[in-house]
């Protein structure tokens, strides 16, 4: 019976002893190709990427600075679980080569980029992104690559046409709705709550037809489920080889709340066959809706689904976003608000609705705006694979100026918050170059941002179709709002100055304040 026992140990230590060698050969291989296709980044150890998004990219940096360079490191590695993560915000490895555009009339430079454009072909969401993703985003515009992608991409452009963004229509109804709700004597509200509202009531009206109605309705069941959902999925991504650990209940009931909510949609455009639709297209002024449009290439319900998850995501949060964190600042800063209302009113007055040609016409309304992506950048950061060995152009070496070795299959996450707001990138302090991190709409008079230094809509071929839609809504939704009430009012203290990273940013704790029509 001993020797029994000691034959099973001799074995049980042989295989061990095989494991480690066969990991440790992995191991060097793997360390020889990194070596070959260019070296390492600085490595940081002890901590998983739970925590918000720019405090969790501060320590990572803070901790991987080159000991040779006086320079701060804005590129490192972190194994979860066994797996190579390379983390960057380094200009270098997403500057542009040339300008994508000129830039638009929101004053925004589009650009190439090695991460998303100059080596695109190197990296993409990867197989794994998609199967992660598949349960909430299924196979989207988000989520997928190739001709998968494209094939989305192409679906959604015709919707975001210059012709249909100048139509601004469509935000007139909802942002009545949402006046409405503000009385003008300074009761408190939280208008992140109201514009999240606005935004899906907007973007359903304008992609599927007809508005779900969520406006000044805390108890949307669709609204908590989508950002439970969000939540969850969010930290699934976050912990990497580790999500099944993620407690998920509540992720599996809100994805059936968001699908008994999208459901309806579907058989209303699925009650039309493909003639009829065409039919539809050709007759109607206005042409089809979105979704019917999606409903004459396919009569797939979960491909039409996965759409509808997709451009709902988009139009919902970022816009509403955006509003949120813009109205944070202008009640933080009444001049800044004062001054606005000023440019409004000598435009159109107090009570015209703008026109597309107002809105470009509106240079700190712009300022404003483009401000507030600077320092709030909706997406905060995102996820590539490499889809071959590949590299990036700088962070590694001592110095950190050498390519970073990038096996095939490695995850690289890139931060454009971190990028906007690294001192680095711009002129030292002055009088007419305040502090990176103070809100100031006065220093787009006299600094622009080299291409590869803002990407609020992200850049390359997977530049955000819809941008130009969420800034005229933006816009448009803010000088409706200024035009109406003479003052804004904070109501939020020192402790609920958060944000939140799930998926898109958005204040941690609403944006409390009041708004007055002075008598």
């Amino acid at each position: 019976m001993i020797s029994d026992l000691f034959t099973s140990a001799s074995a049980f230590g042989l295989f061990a002893i095989i494991l480690v060698v066969y990991y440790a050969s992995l191991r060097y291989q793997e360390h020889r190709l990194i070596k070959r296709l260019g070296g390492y980044a600085p490595r940081v150890y002890g901590r998983l990427p739970l925590g918000q998004d720019l405090e969790f990219w501060h320590w990572l940096f803070d901790n991987s600075s080159p000991p040779q360079s006086s320079s701060y490191s804005t590129t490192a590695e972190h194994r979860i679980g066994g797996q190579r993560f390379v983390f960057t915000a380094n200009p270098d490895n997403i500057k542009a080569r040339k300008p994508l555009k000129p830039p638009n009339q929101y004053g925004l430079l589009l650009s190439h980029m090695a991460l998303l454009a100059t080596q695109f072909n190197d990296y993409g969401k990867g197989e794994s992104f998609t199967r992660n993703w598949e349960d909430f985003l299924g196979h989207g515009i988000f989520a997928t690559d190739g001709e998968e992608w494209a094939a989305s991409r192409q679906l959604l452009r015709p919707f975001f046409a210059q012709s249909r963004v100048r139509d601004l229509e469509v935000f007139e109804k909802y942002v009545q709705q949402l006046l409405h709700l503000i009385d003008g004597q300074g009761q408190e509200i939280d208008i992140s709550e109201l514009f999240y509202g606005f935004a899906l009531d907007s973007a359903t009206d304008f992609l599927l037809g007809r508005s779900v109605g969520s406006l000044g309705n805390p108890d949307s069941q669709f609204a908590h489920a989508f950002g439970e959902v969000q939540r969850i999925q969010n930290m699934r991504q976050r912990t990497g080889p580790f999500q099944r650990l993620v407690p998920s209940r509540n992720f599996w009931k809100g994805l059936k709340v968001m699908d008994a909510f999208i459901e309806p949609f579907i058989q209303d455009a699925l009650n039309y066959s493909p003639e009829e639709l065409d039919e539809k297209e050709v007759q109607s002024k206005t042409g089809s809706t979105w979704l019917q449009s999606v409903a004459r290439f396919t009569r797939d319900r979960k491909a039409i689904r996965d759409q509808i998850v997709n451009i709902l995501l988009a139009g919902r949060d970022t816009t509403a976003g955006t509003l949120s964190f813009l109205f944070k600042e202008l009640s933080a800063h009444p001049d800044v608000y004062d001054k606005l209302r000023g440019e409004i009113l000598s435009k159109v007055g107090s009570s015209r609705a703008p026109t597309y040609d107002d809105l470009k016409s509106m240079r700190y309304l712009q300022h404003c705006i483009n401000e507030t992506l600077r320092i709030y950048p909706l997406v905060p950061f995102n996820v590539r694979l490499a889809l071959k060995d590949t590299s990036l152009p700088r962070g590694g070496g001592q110095d950190g100026l050498s390519p970073v070795g990038v096996k095939n299959g490695t995850t690289i996450v890139y931060s454009t918050r971190h990028l906007q707001l690294n001192p680095a990138m711009y002129p030292a302090v002055s009088a007419s170059s305040p502090p990176v991190l103070q809100f100031c709409p006065e220093r787009w008079e006299t600094w622009t941002p080299r291409p590869w230094q803002y990407l609020p809509f992200n850049g390359g071929p997977r530049i955000c179709i819809g941008q130009q839609f969420a800034l005229a809504e933006v816009g448009y939704t803010t000088v409706r709002i200024v035009q109406k009430f003479e003052r804004l009012e904070k109501y939020w203290g020192v402790e609920d100055d958060k944000v939140k990273s799930e998926i898109v940013m958005s204040p941690a704790n609403g944006v409390k304040v009041g708004f007055f029509i002075d008598m």
